[in-house]
């Protein structure tokens, strides 16, 4: 590969990533935004703890959503799956006494079947993903309102909302009449220290192979802001009950899919059918085979948002997770996920979902109505897209 052309692709990453680090400012400027606002409480330890487990699921289908957005599709169905698997888990558990484990087996395998049916309609039948998924939207929503008839189910037993509600193990330590859990504390330094390590192999790895890399700068920067916000949580969290043991759960899934996405023949051939679906099946790509799997994984990932939504509301309920598709796809947008197809990363799509639940939290914490909210999530999510719409335009 000659120098001009890697000074040229090192070009066009750097514009792919100026969106991602934006949002990473932008997130710090609506928290701060907000904390001038509430006076001070969407910093307060236990709001903090809320807002990680509230937006739990958000986390969880953004990761999913982002594969869907990569091959330039969405899955507008994610909301109703989330609510079906969650009440065929309060089900299971409440009205057959199934134990709790098997309950959680049943219900991946429950999102996993919903994923691979709308896979086959996709890739075998080949009607557009938009059709499948609004279709299954609707069918989903009214199969949650049969199986629950109407009703609320729960509530559900303290192992189940565990998932969504409980902590890791805890170790207090009392500094000054105050206490602190200090595996909160150290969790967040490993964590910290395991970005650095993971950056570092993956930037020798793309140059050993003379792969475009991001400028030192920006790389230094996502770390920084990355690095910062991670140990604030956990700083908060510490002051509070310690780590939620839903946010083990995104971490893994955030390490397992950009691993996958970054480091896999699969996942590079996700961006390729993104980027062009013509050039890569000329490539030898089975793009059936990449849609079929995509989203036969989203439906998997809505599956376990359904089990951690219902043991976070100990209950399921026929309206649970609406909306959650929009929130999802929004993430994905505002992280830099590219209308087109074919760019975004796992980090940008989990920093969307940390934008849309400050906003969520912040205009909570004001008090301003739920219509409102919609508003300004409408207009930030139109704001993010248009801008790279913008940006695209001006760099060809």
């Amino acid at each position: 590969m000659s120098n001009e052309t890697t000074t040229m692709n090192q070009k066009k990453l750097a514009r792919a990533n100026l969106k991602q680090y934006g949002m990473m400012i932008a997130l710090f400027f609506i928290y701060v935004i907000f904390l001038i606002l509430s006076d001070g409480k969407n910093a307060a330890p236990m709001n903090i703890n809320n807002l990680v487990m509230q937006n739990s699921y958000v986390v969880i289908l953004s990761v999913g959503m982002l594969l869907c957005c990569l091959t330039a599709n969405v899955d507008l169905s994610v909301g109703s799956v989330v609510a079906f698997c969650g009440a065929a888990a309060a089900i299971m558990v409440l009205d057959y006494h199934i134990a709790i484990p098997i309950t959680f087996v049943v219900v991946l395998l429950i999102g996993l079947l919903v994923g691979m049916w709308q896979g086959f309609f996709i890739a075998v039948m080949k009607v557009p993903p938009f059709i499948v998924t609004l279709a299954n939207m609707l069918v989903f929503r009214g199969l949650t309102m049969v199986i629950l008839n109407g009703q609320t189910k729960g509530p559900l037993p303290q192992e189940f909302t565990q998932v969504g509600a409980g902590y890791l193990p805890q170790i207090f330590m009392q500094v000054g009449g105050t206490k602190i859990e200090l595996l909160a504390l150290l969790g967040g330094l490993f964590a910290s220290v395991l970005l650095v390590l993971l950056e570092v192999h993956a930037r020798r790895n793309k140059l050993k192979h003379h792969f475009a890399v991001s400028p030192i700068w920006q790389v230094g920067i996502k770390l920084a802001v990355i690095i910062g916000v991670l140990n604030f949580i956990t700083i908060k969290l510490a002051f509070y009950m310690g780590l939620p043991l839903v946010l083990l759960i995104m971490l893994v899934l955030v390490l397992i899919y950009s691993f996958v996405t970054n480091n896999t023949v699969g996942g590079r051939q996700v961006y390729a059918v993104g980027g062009n679906v013509n050039a890569a099946r000329l490539s030898g790509i089975n793009t059936d085979k990449v849609m079929f799997w995509v989203y036969t994984n989203m439906g998997l990932l809505a599956g376990l948002a359904g089990i951690v939504l219902a043991a976070r509301n100990a209950s399921a309920t026929p309206k649970a997770g609406d909306t959650f598709e929009m929130d999802a796809i929004a993430a994905c947008y505002i992280g830099g996920a590219a209308v087109q197809g074919g760019v975004g990363t796992i980090t940008g799509a989990v920093i969307g979902a940390l934008v849309m639940g400050v906003l969520n939290n912040g205009m909570s914490l004001i008090g301003w109505s739920v219509d409102i909210q919609r508003v300004v999530k409408g207009l930030v999510l139109l704001a993010a897209v248009t801008a790279d719409l913008y940006n695209k335009r001006k760099s060809s």
